[in-house]
């Protein structure tokens, strides 16, 4: 068999309505305090900014929660909020269905002046999540599908599916994130 043979794949485009989440997540606070520590620590232990769609200031490793342990009890918060907005928007209780949720990449993210993200997704994550630590009035709004603006504020969290087109312009303030793909797994395959 020819592996090399193209199976002519198209593209239809379907106008389709995609969820995004937001969430005030004030209240959390050793939460979102353990992170800004995890941040600081990252930019000693990790000093080089990785190079990806995001042109912000700095940028941590793709697996920062795997890096620096302070991170975990932000993703998960991050993932009863992804678990709660399945199950309230989404008619589909993860738990029934005998489904987990898992953070698969965390990375954070400062933005200073003119800082941007290129246009992208995050396939094949099911959902994407974005937490502002801080958000300056006047920074950047992230951009879904080239026409909805969400304006983030402090300690706030959006989650979205991660097939949805984003981007962030070019900001006039800063902006503090921590930035999360999250994937489903049956819990049949999970190990004992």
């Amino acid at each position: 068999m020819n592996s090399e043979l193209s199976l002519g794949v198209k593209k239809i485009s379907v106008p389709v309505n995609l969820p995004v989440f937001c969430c005030d997540i004030s209240s959390h606070t050793a939460e979102t305090s353990l992170a800004k520590e995890a941040i600081a620590e990252l930019q000693i232990s990790h000093p080089e900014s990785t190079e990806s769609n995001v042109k912000a200031t700095y940028s941590s490793p793709y697996k920062s929660h795997l890096i620096n342990a302070k991170l975990t009890p932000l993703a998960e918060l991050v993932l009863k909020a992804a678990k709660e907005a399945s199950k309230q928007y989404l008619t589909c209780d993860l738990e029934k269905i005998n489904v987990d949720l898992f953070v698969a990449d965390c990375w954070c993210s400062i933005y200073e002046q003119s800082d941007e993200t290129i246009p992208h997704n995050h396939f094949p994550s099911d959902f994407s999540a974005v937490v502002y630590l801080e958000a300056e009035p006047n920074c950047a709004p992230i951009v879904f599908a080239n026409s909805i603006l969400v304006q983030p504020v402090n300690n706030s969290l959006v989650l979205f599916p991660g097939i949805l087109e984003h981007h962030v312009p070019p900001t006039n303030g800063r902006r503090v994130i921590v930035a999360m793909n999250l994937f489903k797994l049956p819990r049949f395959y999970q190990q004992e």
